[in-house]
């Protein structure tokens, strides 16, 4: 229970209700004009018809009477009011609900890497950090780091974040802390990057400081519509990197769940490749892998 000690004032209209700590910084100034939709004290204190005015500040509660009533018969029953309100609402504001960030774990074909989804936007784009030397500037990776000594690599895409570990244990062991650091730290409203996310569209403009030329253009169009869909499912993200037209190979640039993975070679040659050469038989017959 909070105690609240009952305090009279100069003014014989006005009572003091003393709370044991500081309740508010600075102050508030209420009247039955005001706006309390968020201070439930203030809500019910207004409940009694001679309640004319409430100033919180400090540690304590004045509320300011009408003539029509006596401080003898009302105190002790506001004190009560007031005592059940701090007890529920110790910071007088109501706490808004907090959103939250379900998180789910998944496998990806690489054994290496956990992904781990939100049913919302995490980021618009992608993040990819290779190590913790890169991560100064993207707090949720660098939070990472710093509690799991055994991460590697994070990759934020959208509504996952994609965690590649070493050797040293395996996911069965650490699957569940892992998940729950990942939902407190976006559960708290921390900040996810301090620079904008690369966008899907062109990474190659990141990366090689360039715009796609035409060919490029074609290619990036295909994977966009039949490739990226499953490849981003598993928790990785492949981009073309360049287009050799001379030798008519499109070369891969791997990210996420995909770099590093054991069976990427296979999705390159038995999917990929055969992709863009149905679909642009006359300008790719290879297909080479760049691991992020």
């Amino acid at each position: 229970m909070r105690q609240v000690t009952i305090e009279p004032t100069a003014n014989e209209k006005v009572m003091k209700f003393v709370a044991e700590y500081t309740l508010v910084p600075g102050s508030l100034e209420f009247d039955r004009s005001s706006d309390v939709a968020d201070i439930p004290l203030a809500q019910e204190l207004f409940k009694y018809p001679f309640v004319d005015k409430i100033f919180i500040t400090a540690n304590f509660i004045a509320v300011a009477k009408q003539d029509s009533v006596e401080w003898e018969h009302i105190a002790e029953s506001l004190r009560e009011v007031i005592q059940d309100q701090l007890l529920e609402h110790p910071r007088i504001y109501k706490e808004k609900k907090r959103e939250l960030f379900p998180i789910y774990a998944e496998m990806t074909p690489n054994p290496a890497v956990m992904k781990f989804v939100s049913q919302r936007y995490i980021v618009e784009g992608f993040l990819e950090i290779k190590s913790k030397d890169q991560a100064a500037q993207i707090p949720l990776a660098q939070a990472l780091f710093d509690e799991f000594t055994f991460v590697k690599e994070v990759f934020i895409s959208d509504n996952f974040v994609a965690v590649t570990k070493d050797h040293s244990v395996e996911w069965h062991e650490v699957m569940v802390p892992v998940r729950s650091f990942i939902a407190d730290f976006l559960q708290a409203g921390n900040k996810v990057s301090l620079i904008a996310p690369q966008k899907h569209e062109s990474p190659v403009e990141q990366l090689i400081n360039r715009d796609y030329t035409e060919s490029e253009q074609k290619i990036s169009e295909i994977l966009t519509e039949y490739v990226s869909p499953a490849v981003e499912n598993d928790g990785g993200k492949i981009s073309l990197l360049e287009y050799n037209a001379e030798t008519k190979t499109a070369k891969m640039l791997l990210q996420g769940a995909c770099s590093g993975c054991p069976s990427s070679t296979a999705t390159l040659k038995g999917g990929i490749e055969n992709i863009l050469k149905q679909f642009l038989p006359d300008m790719v017959e290879k297909v080479e892998a760049v691991n992020g």
